[in-house]
């Protein structure tokens, strides 16, 4: 990359692939003015990549994923996709809304898991380039009864990349019938590029959780995290307690009571990689954030760069409603009515400490 070329904003669209029946996918990269690069295919609306700079100015891609469709197709644990139209789990793949029982397929027995067998991450979305905002526009429409939900989902994400160094996901939808909305992006982070994240330093605003059973299912309860393995109110090494976890593998997996509880734009989380510099602080409107330390990679998958994804590599942030939110009345609700407009905002802010 030029030094030149830094200096510009820029959209490109490039091609990425087919589909088995043909269709054409595209990979849409955006730069901004700092030289910072997200590469997004509307497969899934997945980042592939995102290079942010270190202390040493240079450039480094920190996420994980692969660099063609073909292996994307193959099937992954939802790297760098939005998910939906309910974003983590469903008991028992079922609910109740308004009298009536409405029944999920079981993709993570025994319960459903990111919208199903074939959620938003497996879809095609239409790509709307916004050169002015720096940012590509997604749509997507869910037809009533994809996956077992109730009514028409008209669904929009919008992914800027700005000159403040962020990366924000704006995402909308609106719905002709009661239904379920819990949407995110799923990506994989390791500010170091590759290697474990162990000492990836994070700080979490939440002083509360959800407790959960073994199949990761929220109790309903909702606890204080001081005093517990859970408490990142102050920054701590992503390992530094996996001593005191119960379960394996060994990891994080758990929804956290974000203390801005999804009013407005709030600070969520800091993480801090030391070898590199890099820093992203994440901003939501979401009451909630799943943490995920990618305790189910098994080095079975090779992703950019030849790099083999084994445990711990990466670590995910997931902004979001609680887990199991549609059966637990105590939680704030996901269901969108005719005549409102889901709204939910993330967003990603780099620096070098």
């Amino acid at each position: 990359m030029r030094d030149r070329d830094l200096m510009k904003a820029s959209i490109q669209k490039t091609a990425f692939g087919k589909l088995p029946d043909g269709t054409a996918v595209e990979l849409y990269t955006l730069k901004n003015a700092n030289g910072l690069v997200a590469k997004i295919t509307n497969y899934g609306t997945i980042i592939t990549e995102l290079h942010v700079p270190g202390r040493n100015g240079k450039l480094g891609d920190i996420v994980l994923g692969f660099d063609n469709l073909p292996q994307y197709l193959k099937g992954h644990p939802y790297f760098g996709c939005t998910v939906g139209r309910v974003a983590n789990r469903i008991a028992k793949g079922r609910f109740t809304l308004d009298g009536k029982v409405y029944t999920l397929a079981l993709n993570n027995r025994p319960n459903h898991l990111h919208g199903g067998l074939k959620g938003f991450d497996k879809v095609l979305w239409q790509a709307q380039p916004q050169p002015g905002a720096g940012a590509v526009k997604f749509a997507y429409t869910s037809p009533a009864g994809q996956e077992g939900y109730p009514g028409t989902l008209a669904v929009t994400v919008t992914m800027s990349l700005t000159d403040a160094n962020e990366l924000r996901i704006d995402y909308t939808a609106t719905t002709d019938h009661p239904t379920p909305v819990n949407l995110t992006n799923h990506s994989y982070f390791n500010l170091a590029g590759q290697g474990d994240v162990l000492a990836h330093e994070l700080m979490l605003a939440a002083d509360h959780y959800t407790p959960a059973n073994a199949e990761l299912i929220p109790t309903g309860q909702i606890k204080p995290v001081k005093g517990t393995p859970m408490d990142f109110t102050r920054p701590q090494p992503i390992g530094a307690r996996f001593s005191q976890l119960s379960g394996y593998p060994v990891g994080y997996d758990n929804n956290f009571v974000l203390n801005g509880g999804g009013k407005t734009l709030a600070l969520a989380a800091r993480l801090y990689e030391p070898k590199s510099g890099r820093v992203m602080e994440l901003s939501t409107t979401a009451p909630g954030l799943q943490l995920y330390t990618a305790n189910f990679l098994d080095g079975s998958l090779t992703g950019k760069y030849g790099i083999v994804y084994r445990r711990h590599s990466a670590l995910c942030l997931e902004t979001q409603h609680f887990p199991n939110s549609v059966n637990q009345v105590k939680f704030p609700s996901i269901i969108l009515r005719p005549g409102q407009t889901y709204r939910h905002t993330t967003v990603h802010k780099f620096a070098v400490q």
